[in-house]
């Protein structure tokens, strides 16, 4: 009953306006007459922290998270503070405590329905979009809640978090026992952002199918299959006569088969398009490919026409495109598939209209996507679409035969006579972060004639003393030291897209320009944006990138910084596959880099959306 209401309460909302993707959640907004200046209710935030002890830089983040009104929202419930990104539960009830005295109580329904949240929030940010109901109870009681019941009878009440049931699975090859009791369905428990997401996503998907017919009469189809080789006729054949397919392959070839695909259907006639992941990405592979007067290459983003909207909630993006304003596109594909999380795949699908063909494409053994959900490969677990599988052409050159290796589960060594490919080893991570940092400021550009800004460094982890983090903060005292003037960030600054904006998709760079109480200027591929002062949160430092925020943008020069955090074999074959001209391997993991191409996939998911399809 629960979701049925929700998605009631969704259907309604849709109906009203353009298609919302809420990246990152936060309160509904109030009423226009109450919701304080941004610079006001900052100011007011900032005086509760003081007041209660919180440390002052934790303002903006919760600011950007909770809204202009987030200091009202806290003194009305203080646990809502879990919201914001990195809050751990005894800071949130020390805070609770500073506000409240001695009426902050560990039974309080607010906490309860406040960690609920909080640990499915830690749940979807490892992928997952729904976590049993035992393993929140067995948590709770972990945190002294005294009834974990109640407490998860508190958040179902807010609407926020949904009870769902998960049938038990049956081996088609067993016989039944006709006297066995027949197990007992799971309760399952998901924020209902991302439930609502994944029934909005499967929906699409089944309308496509549904909907879908030949885009081409059959001669015109075999006329374009003619000559191709099998897997490409395949691709080609699926892409033109159902509605959802998926194509996989190498980096590189399988743009180029999207891009093929396209142009093939854009000469007879079909409306077509080809959406990447980011701007620089659209923008790189519409010059490789030549696509002159032949299909649109465009990020997804721009594709959904993100805008400015006052009225949507802190953090959500809001898009042009959606149910009520569907795509005038016969034919869409899609690269880097297998980025796209479950809310972002939903907005995909409400904005593509009936009769419209989906191409979803990806790398063989990508990683999943940052956000939580597996869209791509529960599709293809739900046997409801075409999969076409690229055969793999002979590795081109010493990067491509070591990210072949890599997918096949294999660490060798490469030939690379033009310095294609290079391993500078470092016996600490102190040594790791002074090597990238000569690479990128001397080697690359003295060597090879790649300019900086044409070197990409990709960080295994975000964290560590070899991570993302650490490897920017040593850059920007390299190469742009400054205080920190713009929401830490100085003009000069190479910045990343780490949280969806309406200017840039995420893994988007830029460089800053300038800033004030304005907002911060940055100089996107796609142009110079101003940022709010709330959104310039949402960026990093982006000399050095994660593999979830570098994938899908490949450039001429990538540095992969292999420390022993945050290894698999799909993050290690996706940080190698970026480079176009040349990798260096900062070797800092030691022999754990082995094991992990060797041994560890992605980590399994808990998500429903194969079985939504397949009802």
């Amino acid at each position: 009953m629960r979701a049925a209401e929700a998605a009631g309460a969704r259907a309604a909302a849709e109906a009203a306006g353009p298609a919302r993707a809420a990246r990152e959640p936060g309160p509904a907004p109030r009423p226009a007459a109450e919701v304080p200046a941004a610079g006001e209710g900052l100011a007011a935030l900032t005086a509760l922290f003081g007041e209660t002890g919180v440390p002052a830089p934790l303002a903006s983040r919760a600011a950007a998270r909770l809204g202009p009104g987030a200091a009202a929202v806290l003194r009305g419930d203080p646990w809502r503070l879990l919201a914001v990104p990195g809050v751990l539960p005894r800071q949130a009830d020390h805070f609770a405590r500073r506000l409240l005295g001695q009426d902050a109580r560990p039974d309080d329904p607010r906490r309860g329905r406040a960690l609920v949240a909080h640990l499915l929030t830690e749940a979807a940010r490892e992928g997952h979009t729904v976590t049993p109901a035992a393993d929140v109870v067995t948590a709770l009681e972990r945190l002294q809640v005294p009834d974990p019941r109640a407490a998860v009878e508190a958040a179902l009440d807010e609407a926020d978090v949904l009870a769902l049931t998960e049938e038990p699975a049956f081996d088609a090859g067993e016989d039944p026992d006709e006297d066995a009791a027949l197990p007992e369905p799971e309760e399952i428990l998901g924020l209902a952002r991302w439930a609502l997401a994944e029934e909005a996503a499967a929906e699409g998907f089944q309308r496509l199918t549904l909907t879908a017919v030949p885009l081409l009469e059959d001669d015109d189809v075999r006329e374009l299959r003619s000559g191709l080789p099998e897997d490409r006729s395949l691709a080609l054949t699926a892409a033109l006569r159902t509605g959802v397919s998926v194509v996989r392959g190498a980096p590189g070839d399988i743009e180029r088969t999207a891009l093929a695909i396209a142009s093939a259907a854009a000469g007879r006639g079909v409306r077509a398009a080809v959406a990447v992941p980011t701007d620089r990405a659209a923008a790189d592979l519409a010059a490789d490919g030549g696509a002159g007067d032949g299909p649109r290459v465009t990020s997804l983003h721009r594709l959904l026409e993100p805008r400015d909207d006052p009225s949507a909630a802190p953090g959500a993006v809001v898009f042009g495109r959606g149910e009520q304003r569907p795509f005038e596109l016969d034919l869409v594909l899609v690269t880097d598939a297998d980025g796209l999380d479950v809310e972002l795949c939903a907005v995909l699908a409400e904005a593509c209209a009936d009769g419209t063909h989906l191409v979803l494409c990806a790398h063989t053994g990508a990683p999943p996507p940052a956000g939580p959900g597996s869209p791509l490969k529960d599709l293809e677990a739900s046997e409801t679409v075409p999969v076409v599988a690229l055969d793999a052409a002979p590795p081109d050159g010493p990067l491509g035969a070591l990210t072949a290796a890599v997918r096949g589960g294999e660490l060798t060594p490469v030939e690379a006579p033009g310095r294609e490919v290079v391993i500078v080893p470092a016996a600490d991570a102190g040594e790791a972060v002074h090597r990238t940092v000569q690479l990128l400021t001397d080697s690359i550009p003295r060597a090879l004639g790649i300019p900086p800004e044409g070197v990409q460094i990709v960080a295994s982890s975000p964290g560590g003393e070899a991570g993302a983090t650490a490897l920017n903060a040593a850059l920007k005292a390299r190469l742009n030291p400054g205080p920190g003037k713009f929401a830490g960030m100085d003009p000069g600054d190479r910045v990343v897209v780490a949280a969806p904006l309406p200017h840039a998709a995420v893994g988007e760079t830029g460089v800053v320009l300038g800033g004030g109480a304005h907002g911060l200027d940055v100089e996107f591929a796609g142009g110079m944006a101003t940022l709010a002062p709330a959104d310039a949160s949402r960026l990093r430092h982006g000399w050095a990138v994660t593999v979830g925020l570098g994938r899908g943008t490949p450039r001429p020069a990538v540095i992969a910084v292999m420390s022993p955090e945050g290894l698999s074999r799909p993050a290690v074959a996706a940080a190698f596959g970026l480079a176009r001209r040349h990798l260096s391997i900062v070797q800092a993991a030691g022999p754990a880099l082995a094991r992990a191409v060797r041994d560890t996939a992605a980590p399994e998911r808990r998500t429903r959306l194969a079985r939504l399809v397949m009802q």
